[in-house]
């Protein structure tokens, strides 16, 4: 078996085991074993992309394929490249760390069969390099989220869970035509992504409908402005280890999409639609930013925070320059560790405090020593504090912005720019309120810090903060080497 087809077959595994599980204990023990492999799994992979891509020149490695239905040219797919890996160590970090966040669900062998599933379409996403497995396996990714939401979320779990589905499926829908519309215009011969980058052509006359239309799909997950309500509704309402998957990876199906269908099948339209786009990515950073300087309640500070970060996202990416775009696939990763860490966290103080109202609490720092200190890193990593992930996702993104000379790009990166500062008002906010301002509960003297499981949980994300901080070379020379065919295709 390829190895990559792993990363889909160890969830699909983990669901038959937890069938025949009949304790809480052997349902704990087959996901944290199944995430553990996921985890091992991703960093063998690293490895092994790092020594082939020293001897070989190929766009992908690893890749393999399994015909599906050979009249309209369907095959299972496979491949990656330094992109898709790192998307995919995202991905195990933040399914492994989900586990230890719900290691007290009710209804656990349910949930976890559902979370399975959802981890099995964004693994499936981001190594499939056929138009119609990849949106297979990203339908596979949505259509859990509305269980998971509405049996086991909070406040108004059914109405977060039935809108973020509807316009979600909605996008789906323009995603779908924009698929079609590639397959039939390029000469209806492959779905294969490479051969139809590489060996065929979309007209220009056909790019002009089809990539608005793939990139407004792909863009609704991404949380594109003014698409974007459906996310601070769902984060709100979902069980943590959801949130966290959801926001740390499910969200950047949208930014991945964008840039691996859309940018790069059909770069003349990119060109000519990315004034257009970039208005509406510049007003989703500061308008999620300024959002969530107005909140109250801690998920959704965070959930306005992701709609301002996958913003800045897909503003990179239609930059189009290597530096922006390096930065972009950056941000992704750095969004994905922290906001997980976030959410972990926020899971963890409402288990305890049964409010998320940062007026409703205060002097936590003292209370929750460990839980405390690990939400001030979350909190610096998203305001961009030097040597954590946000820093130099950041500055990438910004310094590839403004390599553009004209007037309109140098102005909405700066407008981008001032999104920093938005971002450290809230984040500073709330710390002082919910950390070291005065205890508003008594009761909440007597809080319990970190149990062990959650302190495993924020201990790995916040590592992997760390690491890309201090050490961002070595991943953006990755993601560069993965940007040269791409860039020539923009020309």
């Amino acid at each position: 078996m390829n190895i990559l087809s792993l990363f889909v077959a160890i969830p699909l595994l983990m669901m038959l085991i937890l069938f025949i599980c009949k304790d809480v204990k052997q349902i704990r023990a087959v996901m944290v074993t199944g995430a553990s492999a996921l985890l091992v799994l991703a960093a063998t992979l690293v490895v092994l992309f790092i020594k082939e891509r020293a001897v070989s020149g190929d766009e992908m490695l690893f890749v393999s394929q399994i015909v599906w239905y050979e009249p309209l040219n369907i095959t299972y797919a496979v491949g990656v490249d330094g992109i898709s890996v790192l998307m995919l160590v995202l991905a195990s970090l933040i399914v492994f760390t989900g586990v230890f966040s719900s290691w007290n669900m009710n209804m656990a062998k349910e949930f976890f069969l559902w979370y399975c599933l959802l981890s099995t379409g964004v693994f499936g996403f981001f190594i499939s390099i056929d138009l119609f497995t990849m949106f297979l396996f990203y339908e596979v990714a949505l259509i859990p989220m509305y269980l998971l939401i509405g049996l086991w979320g909070t406040g108004r779990k059914e109405y977060a869970a039935m809108k973020l589905t509807l316009m979600l499926m909605g996008g789906s829908a323009f995603l779908l035509v924009g698929i079609i519309g590639i397959y039939y215009t390029s000469g209806h011969a492959s779905m294969n992504l490479l051969e139809i980058a590489n060996n065929l052509h979309i007209p220009i006359e056909q790019q002009r409908w089809i990539f608005p239309a793939t990139f407004l799909g792909f863009g609704v997950l991404g949380a594109l402005f003014p698409f974007h309500t459906w996310s601070p509704d769902g984060h709100s309402s979902a069980p943590t280890a959801v949130s966290m998957l959801h926001a740390g990876v499910l969200m950047k199906l949208g930014g991945y999409g964008c840039f691996r269908v859309a940018i790069y099948l059909m770069p003349e339209a990119a060109h000519e639609f990315s004034t257009l786009f970039l208005v509406l990515t510049g007003i989703s950073v500061v308008y999620g930013a300024f959002s969530a300087v107005v909140q109250t309640d801690l998920k959704y500070i965070n959930a306005y925070s992701s709609v301002s970060h996958c913003g800045l996202v897909l503003f990179a990416i239609l930059m189009m320059n290597q530096t922006a775009m390096t930065g972009a696939i950056m941000q992704m990763l750095s969004h994905g560790l922290m906001t997980a860490l976030f959410f972990s966290l926020i899971g963890l103080i409402y288990g305890r405090t049964h409010t998320r109202d940062i007026r409703e609490m205060g002097g936590l720092m003292k209370i929750m020593p460990f839980a405390s200190v690990c939400y001030v890193i979350a909190g610096l990593a998203s305001l961009g504090l030097p040597g954590l992930s946000g820093f130099v996702a950041e500055m990438t993104i910004f310094v590839g912005s403004f390599q553009h000379s004209d007037l309109f790009h140098r102005t909405f990166t700066i407008i981008a720019c001032a999104s920093i500062v938005i971002t450290a008002v809230y984040i500073l906010r709330t710390i002082a309120k919910l950390l070291y301002g005065p205890v508003q509960d008594s009761h909440h003297l007597h809080l319990p810090d970190a149990a062990w499981y959650e302190k495993i949980s924020a201990v790995f994300l916040i590592v992997g903060i760390a690491v890309m901080g201090m050490y961002p070379l070595g991943i953006s020379d990755i993601i560069r080497d993965s940007l040269l065919p791409i860039i020539a295709k923009l020309g």
